[in-house]
């Protein structure tokens, strides 16, 4: 860095062109930074967790306390609402395009919805404060990985049942199935990821991530093998999907809940709660290229890889009220009917 803020400006400016090019594989959309394109009005009150894109459908689902937001993404309108939930979490899709779950971790309990009429088929019961969720296409089963029990519930989605129940080394956070046979999640608790054989439904390898501290998101570089948890010391763990080996640290942004990767781009993703989306180049040994300023609170994505589009969901907030001898850092209350999506892109 000392070497090139001695070149001259114009040198600066090439050397800039060329850093985004290499990013986005040389295209031109590419060397444009993300910036917030737009948002859309979701309302209501309360907490929010996991958002997850449909790329088929085109639509987006938000979790909204009590209840996911359908929101077809060609228009931001919301098509559909899946209540009776009493704290959704996490969202998964079978790879056929029939059924999603959501896991709901006050009901200790998963609800199968049907993707074409967004109507509950179904509850079928986990372990304790089920959290995060994934869809296993080889086995076609659902995991929910419980953050109270420290276990995973596997569900046949044939018949809707609960197949196998899985003890767990720590906490679990939020997990990815590779595809290939193998399902991961973050141990938050202890710093580590744990390897599940889908077929066997053990736990194969713990592996210890240095340098990062409670990871909570994930994503993964399926033909690159390779996992990022985002943790909570503000750093990007990579790490080998076969040997656990750490293959790189970048420093994002405070607060880290949630991760993507963009296959075309080379990029990974990590939404701070903080108030920074921060853009890391996977390609070229770990560097953050951009930490785009973000409303305090958008700790959660989802990503649509056809667009190159991020969505973000927030609410706004308004001023903390005063402290007090009983309350020395009160929290800002939530602006009634202000939660939103943020879509972020590159034009």
């Amino acid at each position: 860095m000392s070497n090139i803020m001695k070149r001259s400006v114009p040198t600066l400016a090439a050397i800039a062109v060329v850093l985004f090019l290499s990013v986005a594989g040389g295209s031109a959309h590419g060397q444009q930074p993300y910036q917030v394109l737009d948002q859309w009005k979701i309302g209501g009150s309360g907490s929010w967790d996991y958002l997850e894109f449909d790329p088929a459908a085109k639509v987006l689902y938000v979790t909204h306390r009590t209840s996911v937001a359908v929101i077809d993404t060609t228009s931001g309108k919301v098509v559909a609402t899946l209540s009776d939930l009493k704290n959704a979490h996490g969202i998964a899709l079978d790879t056929a395009g029939d059924f999603g779950y959501i896991s709901d971790g006050l009901s200790n309990d998963v609800m199968v919805f049907d993707r074409h009429t967004y109507k509950p088929v179904t509850t079928v019961a986990t372990g304790t404060n089920p959290d995060g969720i994934t869809f296993d296409p080889v086995t076609h089963t659902v995991w929910v990985f419980n953050g109270k029990s420290s276990d995973a519930t596997v569900i046949d989605a044939a018949t809707n049942k609960v197949v196998a129940t899985i003890p767990l080394p720590g906490k679990p956070e939020f997990p990815i199935a590779d595809g290939h046979g193998s399902v991961y999640d973050n141990l938050e608790d202890k710093g580590s990821i744990v390897r599940l054989d889908v077929q066997s439904r053990k736990v194969t390898s713990v592996w210890k991530i240095a340098g990062c501290d409670a990871p909570t998101g994930m994503a993964i570089d399926k033909p690159g093998r390779r996992l990022f948890s985002v943790c909570d010391n503000n750093k990007m763990a990579a790490v080998n999907a076969d040997t656990g080996a750490l293959l790189g640290l970048a420093t994002i942004g405070d607060s880290p809940d949630a991760a993507r990767y963009s296959q075309q781009f080379r990029l990974a993703f990590s939404s701070n709660g903080g108030g920074t989306l921060t853009v890391v180049d996977t390609a070229d040994g770990y560097k953050v290229v951009q930490n785009l300023e973000t409303p305090k609170g958008a700790a959660t994505l989802a990503y649509d890889e056809a667009t190159d589009r991020i969505f973000l969901s927030v609410a706004d907030y308004g001023p903390a009220p005063a402290s007090t001898a009983k309350v020395r850092h009160p929290t800002a209350p939530m602006v009634p009917d202000s939660f939103h999506v943020i879509i972020v892109g590159r034009k």
